[in-house]
């Protein structure tokens, strides 16, 4: 009687008071980082006015991200969580600081736009490298800190803490540059950011479940892939999302959008921004009192080539409302998918082996997103950037339809 009321309790997770704590962290942070993503990519469209050079922003992110994900595995895994977490926090700030300070009048007065260009994909380059080892680490403490039994609720939580930051960082980033710029948006992030710090100093340390030296670091790197390999859910869901946000990452060139193709300036772009996240938060908030009970596979892939159609409306609108409705229920249909496939890695990943199977997540899913951001930049310059778009959301839609007879596994799959 008892586990039914709690698997049943939308509340049964955050009723932890670390966990609460985790989240309003993890809240800020992530809004920082978004605040971040959306003020250099504007930033460097505005110094550039190419929107290939936005791509280039993804691609300084993910050539750090991917290298270092694995070895980032294995060392979550023999470290103690928070205070692994909290040291890659302080260099963010770091990062961040010096952002700053490039984006004071004094600096470009003595930089030319180019050397202001290069001095930014370097600072991204570094946050990447620091991404790599503080991704995967929130979710080895969500595991460390919430039951099993109420892993799934809170997974769903954590998810929807995700996206309100993510689509809070958009809004808030668009709105910022408008009305104080880029140094009065840059001081917030760091306000943000050292906010967050002390939310996580409040956590209880988590010691490493696999001592340091225990296994050779290429043994234990390879055991987290073997088994990504082997758990077919987990490898179809996360390829799923890999290919599918590659192709389909139009918010890369909502800049463009924003500026030449729809003119709604700063304030629209803003909007446009957190369309995608503000439609995730519905269908989080929805999970979350009505979570899903059957075919959780097939309302995955469906959810994916409906996000794929949505990218193609978005393309062909020359209407802001038609652009933000189309981005809004994309991000309805992506957030089916991301509580889904987050459900899916909590649960079938053994406690010992988070980290590095949090580290091949965030190699598939993180890195997916910069990787999209360049394949948009490369597109946009190749075929022009409303058929770039196009393109990607035909191919979108293509992947889900190979996977669905590719993956029966995943097609199939309940929990």
């Amino acid at each position: 009687m008892t586990s039914s009321t709690t698997k049943h309790d939308p509340f049964a997770s955050v009723r932890i008071i670390e966990f609460r704590n985790l989240l309003m962290g993890r809240f800020l942070f992530i809004m920082g980082l978004r605040m971040m993503g959306t003020l250099v990519g504007w930033w460097v469209y505005q110094l550039t006015k190419d929107p290939f050079a936005i791509g280039l922003i993804g691609l300084s992110e993910v050539i750090p991200a991917l290298s270092f994900a694995l070895y980032a595995g294995h060392v979550i895994d023999i470290s103690e969580k928070r205070r692994l977490l909290l040291k890659g926090m302080t260099f963010y700030l770091a990062c961040a600081a010096i952002l700053l300070a490039l984006s004071t009048n004094y600096t470009a007065a003595h930089l030319s736009n180019h050397s202001l260009t290069y001095c930014i994909y370097f600072i991204i380059f570094c946050t990447g490298i620091i991404r790599a080892f503080t991704g995967p680490v929130f979710h080895t403490l969500l595991a460390a800190i919430v039951p099993k039994p109420i892993l799934s609720n809170a997974t769903t939580w954590n998810q929807g803490t995700w996206l309100t930051a993510s689509v809070s960082g958009h809004a808030l980033g668009g709105f910022l540059i408008a009305g104080v710029g880029n140094t009065g948006t840059l001081l917030v992030i760091v306000a943000l950011v050292s906010i967050s710090f002390i939310y996580m100093m409040l956590l209880k340390p988590k010691p490493a479940l696999n001592e340091a030296g225990e296994k050779k670091t290429w043994k234990s790197i390879t055991e987290g892939l073997s088994f990504v390999i082997r758990t077919k859910e987990v490898l179809g869901a996360l390829t799923l999302d890999l290919f599918a946000v590659l192709f389909g990452g139009a918010v890369a060139m909502l800049p463009a959008f924003a500026t030449d193709i729809l003119h709604v300036g700063s304030t629209g772009f803003g909007f446009l921004n957190a369309a995608t996240d503000m439609g995730a938060i519905l269908s989080v908030i929805l999970l979350t009192v009505f979570p899903l009970r059957r075919r959780q596979g097939t309302i995955l892939m469906f959810a994916i080539a409906g996000f794929g159609a949505c990218i193609i409306i978005f393309a062909l609108s020359k209407w802001f409302i038609i652009s933000f409705a189309a981005l809004l229920l994309s991000g309805i249909l992506d957030g089916f998918s991301v509580v889904i496939r987050g459900t899916i890695l909590q649960l079938k990943t053994p406690d010992n082996m988070r980290g590095r199977v949090m580290s091949v997540n965030s190699m598939f899913i993180n890195s997916s997103n910069e990787l999209g951001q360049f394949e948009s930049g490369v597109a946009a310059r190749l075929l022009g950037v409303v058929p770039s778009v196009i393109f990607g959301g035909c191919m979108t839609i293509a992947v889900v339809f190979v996977t669905w007879f590719k993956a029966p596994a995943l097609r199939k799959m309940e929990y």
